[in-house]
């Protein structure tokens, strides 16, 4: 097998700004863009970062602004989550089904999401907040679904179905493993050439038959 190519790394939301108009007025800002900003907050304080005043002068907007969109601050975090999910596991698994070859696709997915969580703090900061009911509710979803997708790659492969999901839950609490650690004790891990032989022999031993 030929080298792994660089992967493309999802950016991460970032604050948007208020846009001039070709006349000079400001754009008005969409429901994603404040959700952005949320994201953005959250990565950086946690759910605490998400209030109103602050996001409003980040985003150099007014309070009107936000109440054109959201009811209140519980509907605004719905929406940076819901814009998460959306972002950060099926943008992503959408991307990868353009490839048909599952192997190809699971090395992909290891290199892209760990690339994307190393960094970006946001889901270490939502893991952080799993006690939070929103918080919970939208990790649940996620998790399920990315271990669904894992668990179908490994299906793909010739896993037996229950195999399957063993070995995409395997690959999954490897990746969060990794996300911690790249926040925590980023030093600990390899960089360059040396992280991506590390990443290839990680999904070498998830393909590894049972008794090898």
């Amino acid at each position: 097998m030929g080298q792994p190519q660089k992967p493309q790394t999802p950016q991460a939301p970032q604050a948007p700004q208020a846009r001039q108009t070709p006349q000079g007025g400001k754009r008005r800002l969409s429901a994603h863009d404040w959700a952005d900003a949320a994201l953005a907050a959250i990565g950086e304080r946690g759910l605490a970062g998400v209030a109103v005043e602050p996001l409003a002068v980040r985003l150099g907007a007014t309070k009107g602004s936000f109440y054109w969109h959201f009811a209140n601050r519980d509907a605004l975090i719905e929406a940076a989550l819901a814009r998460w999910e959306e972002i950060g596991t099926e943008e992503i698994i959408t991307g990868l089904e353009a490839e048909p070859d599952p192997e190809k696709r699971l090395r992909e997915l290891f290199a892209r999401a760990t690339a994307s969580a190393a960094e970006d703090a946001l889901e270490v900061s939502l893991l952080a907040t799993a006690g939070d009911p929103q918080v919970a509710a939208v990790l649940t979803r996620v998790t399920e679904r990315r271990v669904g997708y894992l668990a179908q790659l490994f299906e793909e492969l010739g896993f037996p179905p229950e195999q399957a999901r063993e070995r995409g839950l395997f690959a999954y609490t490897g990746y969060l493993g990794h996300t911690q650690l790249s926040h925590a004790v980023p030093q600990t891990l390899p960089t360059g050439e040396a992280r991506a032989a590390y990443l290839k022999s990680v999904v070498d031993v998830l393909l590894r038959p049972l008794g090898d």
